[in-house]
């Protein structure tokens, strides 16, 4: 019998675990890669940036760092390594085609008439149909060939932090074409040499828009270059709480938001009456919890002696996926002005000299602007699809989250799954954890419920994240209900969602890649 083709759009994290578990299940899988290389945002990226998410919580289930590496965050050099062994272990880069671009998704099946009147995903509820296949138009970036593959399933794994920049929008002659300086993204940045980085700044004012993490990572390499003669700027709108550490006052964060215990303290989507009831007696925990962190971070910081204290709270930011940790020494950089930190109260624009910020009559003036203002991984995933309907069913309404079951599939996108869109603590342990409920879905081990109930399901975990996560919850973070989330998945999956020996390690110690090992 011939083996099932599925299409996997990416070589990075996700990518690398979806062909392992395509494999592992007797399928064929095909990976697309545009670089040269594996590793997605690992591949490349600016030489200060490490690890964001503590060692432990950040590996494969079956897969374990090696004895070499005994930092807690390692370095993205240790990072690549540790993602090139893996790939290397399980002998996954024969199934890879490199410098192999994905320019666009066509769905050869049933007219779209007969499609919006199904009531199971696909019609029938399975992943594969014989009535339906998906073209994939490629491009060889060496020499710009076109080809075309015809696969039964596809796995979507191009993340939302590469490829295409969130450039802010301007008002007409007050953009970056006004400025006699030079306006680039991070992504351009970050795709520079060490040397021809440390270059391309020296002996510019620069300014970088963002307060996120590769914003203080690109302000840091350039006050190592600058220096107090030429400080960088910082401009944000926004204070957010960043990680000196994961050991508030001494004790781990996991212990604090990645147990069962913690998770009891928040309402649930699907959660029961007792559960409801018990989030909100113990409601109050979550507060204190938020603040034994926010104390630590002040404290350790001096934040408030920077005008630095975010007016949200920490556990927000946590529902969010916005935890970050800071770049050692940058506040005392701050402090003997190498940095400097200036608040946009609400937007700027671009003149002649440098930027113009809304209520002050003098300009910045400044030589280069980096806007460290992310990506937008939305259009990338909407334009990938060449159907104009699959396009507006996959970014949803602009009021709701990305609309998917288990945050993997669409209800009413046939043979297609998304892994790495929705964001976690722990982007690596998460997508293992998808990529195995997806391999299990093709492999006949579950069915998906009907469209109608999967959107009831995407629809309960949106209140959620508008209820926690704030103005953020279009990042469909599971951040703070990793346990749960799981649980979901491991049900789904006919496994035993608990994991621990003993009531006292299953409530109070915390949830790790390595509970899922097989």
């Amino acid at each position: 019998m011939e083996r099932r083709q599925v299409c996997i759009v990416g070589a990075g994290i996700s990518g690398l675990l979806a062909c392992k578990y395509m494999l592992q299940k007797g399928f064929n899988p095909i990976v697309f890669e545009a670089k040269s290389s594996i590793g997605g945002v690992w591949s490349k990226t600016i030489s200060t940036t490490k690890l964001q998410t503590p060692k432990p919580l950040y590996q494969f289930s079956d897969f374990p760092w090696p004895s070499s590496v005994v930092e807690d965050f390692p370095d993205h050099h240790q990072v690549l390594h540790y993602i090139t062994a893996y790939a290397n272990h399980f002998d996954l880069l024969k199934h890879v085609k490199f410098n192999t671009l994905v320019q666009s998704l066509h769905y050869q099946g049933p007219p779209e008439d007969e499609m919006r009147a199904w009531h199971l995903w696909g019609g029938t509820g399975q992943p594969f149909s014989p009535k339906g296949k998906w073209k994939v138009s490629v491009k060889n970036t060496l020499n710009g060939e076109i080809e075309e593959y015809v696969v039964d399933f596809v796995i979507l794994c191009i993340g939302r932090f590469s490829d295409v920049p969130n450039i802010p929008e301007f008002p007409p002659n007050k953009g970056p074409d006004v400025f006699r300086g030079r306006v680039i993204h991070s992504k351009d940045y970050a795709s520079m040499d060490n040397q021809i980085a440390s270059d391309y700044v020296r002996g510019k004012q620069v300014t970088v828009v963002g307060f996120q993490k590769f914003a203080l990572d690109i302000a840091m390499e350039c006050q190592v270059v600058n220096g107090k003669r030429l400080p960088c700027t910082v401009l944000y709108r926004t204070e957010h709480w960043v990680m000196p550490d994961f050991l508030p006052w001494g004790i781990p964060l996991a212990y604090l938001y990645l147990t069962r215990f913690s998770e009891l303290l928040v309402h649930k989507p699907g959660e029961s009456l007792l559960l409801s009831l018990i989030a909100t007696i113990l409601s109050p925990l979550k507060w204190v919890f938020s603040k034994f962190v926010e104390t630590h971070i002040t404290r350790k910081l001096g934040l408030r002696k920077f005008g630095m204290v975010p007016r949200h709270s920490f556990h927000q930011q946590m529902n969010a996926c916005l935890i970050s940790t800071v770049p050692q020494k940058f506040f005392e950089k701050v402090e003997e002005g190498s940095i400097i930190l200036k608040k946009v109260p609400s937007s700027f624009s671009f003149c002649e000299e440098g930027i113009l910020i809304d209520g002050e009559a003098t300009p910045l003036k400044t030589d280069l602007v980096i806007l460290a203002t992310g990506f937008n991984g939305e259009k990338k995933l909407k334009d990938i699809f060449a159907s104009p309907t699959f396009q507006d069913l996959i970014k949803g309404s602009p009021d709701s989250t990305i609309p998917l079951y288990r945050e993997c599939i669409h209800p009413e996108i046939p043979q297609l799954a998304v892994i790495g869109f929705s964001e976690s603590l722990s982007n690596l342990y998460t997508s293992e954890m998808r990529c195995r409920w997806v391999a299990e879905l093709l492999d006949g081990a579950f069915q998906v419920p009907s469209i109608e109930e999967m959107k009831k399901d995407i629809k309960k975990w949106e209140e959620y994240m508008k209820e926690y996560s704030g103005q953020h919850y279009r990042r469909s973070c599971v951040g703070a209900l990793h346990v749960w989330y799981n649980d979901q998945l491991c049900k789904d999956m006919g496994w035993n969602p608990k994991r621990k020996k003993g009531l006292m390690a299953e409530l109070f110690e915390p949830y790790g890649p390595l509970d899922y090992t097989s």
